[in-house]
């Protein structure tokens, strides 16, 4: 697993992700007992590890399920502004308290999952497309 640097990861247990399976991903203590976890939290765990042995610091924040917008656009790594206009069109729901705009954390993961693979798709796109040269005509070499 590649870590760069400054990289954000958010990992959230949906409810049917809280299950733990036997044999399955565990956390081994000093003394050889073994707790079984959830594949999300292995996920995370190996997130840390990955970063730590490439020499990165890691910081491990709690958050909660709902957070107000700026706050969930920083935890996602998403620009507040941009966060704001696509909640203000609808595209995830919030609600509001007498001074808090607030989102669930998961629609915002979602959300920004969404968003890095239409842009991963539109960058493709653009490679996969015929090269042009200065004229506007299709190269031939």
């Amino acid at each position: 697993m590649e870590i760069l640097p400054s990289q954000s990861e958010v990992f959230l247990l949906a409810d049917d992700d809280r299950r733990v399976v036997p044999s399955g991903p565990a956390l081994i203590a000093r003394d050889g007992t073994r707790r079984d976890i959830p594949e999300k939290v292995a996920e995370a765990m190996e997130f840390v590890e990955a970063a730590m042995k490439s020499g990165f610091a890691v910081q491990i924040t709690a958050l909660r399920h709902e957070l107000p917008i700026d706050e969930a656009a920083d935890a996602v790594s998403l620009g507040r502004d941009e966060l704001r206009l696509l909640v203000s069109r609808g595209d995830i729901p919030f609600r509001s308290s007498e001074y808090v705009d607030w989102v669930r954390l998961a629609d915002v993961i979602a959300l920004s999952s969404r968003l890095d693979a239409e842009r991963e798709q539109m960058l493709q796109s653009f490679a996969d497309e015929e090269p042009w040269d200065d004229n506007g005509s299709p190269r031939t070499d």
